[in-house]
């Protein structure tokens, strides 16, 4: 079952689940931008549980878990509902029929000796990151790196390279990393619901900012500079 609701009348899409899968949950974590210890608390299951629902995308979780899934669904924000009401919109099975993997493009914006953070609000917390979104299936990874910084911080930026891509360590989610040139524009928060604060850092502070153990290593080799 799929109902939508027109946001201009003040609601937003809404997407009720008959039955949640692996592939999902992977969803519903992705719009909460939650890890996969954040996603197994806010649940309340075993972060292995999280595990395997990447690692087996068409598992389908006992009653018990659809129905903790059912009630975050619930409890999601706007922005966090509108973006899984995306992801399912978009989503499709690949030329083999499996599930496609969720890839997320980030965005290194480097202005001189700065570079573009966002500060996420992440469950009651305050995180920083670079800014990042979802690729849509069929859609390129580069563009969606730039599409998004420009809608979180009114940043218009340039794709320079490519710096790598991973499968995170702690989300399991595909991760392409782009280093960005600035183009134009005033750094500003454009989604207050989800980020609480934009700002561009000095790189040599970068690591007071996001841990250097959760940066993706080839980001700091690109930057260059002295972290401290």
């Amino acid at each position: 079952m799929h109902r939508q609701c027109n946001r201009n009348q003040g609601v937003i899409a809404v997407s009720v689940i008959d039955a949640w899968t692996g592939e999902k949950a992977n969803y519903l974590q992705a719009a909460l931008r939650m890890t996969n210890e954040d996603f197994a608390e806010r649940l309340g299951v075993s972060t292995r549980t999280v595990a395997g629902w990447h690692a087996n995308p068409a598992m389908k979780p006992r009653s018990e878990v659809q129905q903790l899934l059912d009630t975050a669904l619930d409890q999601a924000g706007d922005g966090a509902r509108e973006r899984f009401d995306a992801l399912l919109r978009s989503a499709g099975p690949s030329a083999n029929g499996s599930p496609q993997a969720l890839s997320v493009a980030i965005a290194v914006v480097q202005r001189d000796g700065a570079v573009l953070l966002v500060q996420r609000r992440d469950d009651g917390a305050l995180r920083w990151q670079f800014p990042a979104g979802i690729v849509k299936p069929g859609a390129s990874s580069s563009d969606s790196a730039v599409r998004e910084t420009f809608a979180e911080t009114d940043v218009h930026c340039s794709v320079a390279e490519k710096i790598g891509a991973r499968v995170h360590p702690k989300t399991g989610v595909y991760c392409e990393y782009f280093h960005c040139d600035y183009l134009a524009g005033e750094a500003q928060n454009r989604d207050v619901v989800e980020n609480a604060s934009v700002a561009w850092v000095p790189i040599a502070n970068l690591t007071k900012f996001i841990p250097e153990s959760t940066i993706y290593p080839p980001i700091l080799e690109v930057l260059g500079g002295t972290h401290v």
